[in-house]
């Protein structure tokens, strides 16, 4: 989300920026009526996956080196750790409908 200017002090978004300020100038977001509340809410969610993530149990896996390479290039991209990526996909799988 790096934005860059030119001689004019124009801003440049990049796509994903561009998105959201236009969905904005549509006026498509609406305010929270009870943004205190919301907050609270939000909070207990956060808690409660801190306080899941405290338990949790180690195992030990064996993957092959590409295999291993890929999920960490994904990591990256994802922006996080290449164990909870891992652990978020197996986590998704276990929970599945």
């Amino acid at each position: 989300m790096k934005k860059s200017t030119d001689k004019h002090n124009m801003v440049f978004f990049d796509q994903e920026e561009k998105e959201l300020y236009e969905s904005l100038e549509r006026g498509e977001w609406k305010s929270l009526k009870n943004m205190e509340k919301e907050i609270a809410r939000h909070r207990t969610y956060a808690s409660y996956t801190l306080e899941k993530m405290r338990k949790t149990e180690s195992i030990s896996i064996r993957l092959t080196p590409t295999d291993l390479s890929r999920i960490k290039a994904k990591a990256v991209e994802e922006g996080m750790p290449y164990q909870t990526l891992i652990s978020s996909l197996i986590h998704k799988y276990a929970h599945k409908a």
